[in-house]
């Protein structure tokens, strides 16, 4: 062994147990959180829906004593898509216009019923943009950057009380990014970038441990 060789250094017994154990931890976590996630929801609405289900339309019912899980889901699956169904002909159409009416005379549910309504057909829409720019703004203060996300174009009064053009921003907080804040920024003060929604989602839910850098880019229309 020369003098310019450096001493291989040995990994102890105990050292190399918690390497594995901790890679095992990264592995795992993801997966079994979302198992459990997804198992919980499953469960969840086949709580609410198997009540609901006629015994003569239930498997179970034959089954005993066998437990189909997500039963529930691919009833509720099946009955949303017989509503749009319905809904899709005149007299779906006619029978919507009336609840809406009798909604609408309700004070408190009108407001409700009225601004999930807007929310899921902007969110559901094909041709909705929302959400679908992630961008720089400066916050809390000058100098410090956050991602935040284009919700979409201002056209409230808030606008016509700026001189800027502005836009409605999400800012999400880290690690849940279903809480944050609504910013009204001038669109020349935001930095667009070039990253996926979903990617600037996993950045924020990551607190910056998953780099945008070493994932695709988004496809850019001009």
């Amino acid at each position: 062994m020369s003098d310019t060789d450096e001493p291989v250094r040995k990994i102890g017994f105990f050292h190399r147990i918690r390497n594995y154990f901790l890679t095992g931890l990264v592995v795992a976590s993801p997966i079994g959180i979302t198992v459990y996630i997804g198992w919980w929801f499953i469960s969840l609405v086949d709580s609410h829906i198997k009540p609901l289900i006629p015994a003569a339309y239930n498997p179970e019912t034959y089954l005993k004593p066998i437990s189909i899980p997500g039963l529930g889901l691919i009833f509720l699956f099946l009955f949303l898509v017989i509503l749009g169904a319905l809904t899709a002909n005149l007299f779906g159409r006619a029978l919507i216009r009336f609840g809406e009416r009798l909604v609408d005379r309700m004070p408190v549910v009108r407001s409700v019923y009225s601004t999930l309504k807007q929310i899921f057909e902007t969110v559901i829409a094909q041709d909705s943009k929302s959400f679908s720019d992630v961008v720089l703004v400066e916050y809390p203060r000058s100098g410090l950057w956050a991602i935040a996300f284009v919700s979409g174009e201002n056209k409230s009064e808030i606008q016509g009380k700026i001189e800027d053009e502005v836009v409605n921003v999400f800012l999400p907080t880290t690690p849940n990014p279903t809480s944050g804040f609504l910013l009204f920024v001038p669109k020349k003060d935001l930095i667009y970038l070039d990253m996926t929604p979903d990617q600037g989602a996993k950045y924020v839910i990551s607190a910056g441990l998953v780099n945008p850098q070493d994932l695709p880019k988004k496809n850019v229309k001009k």
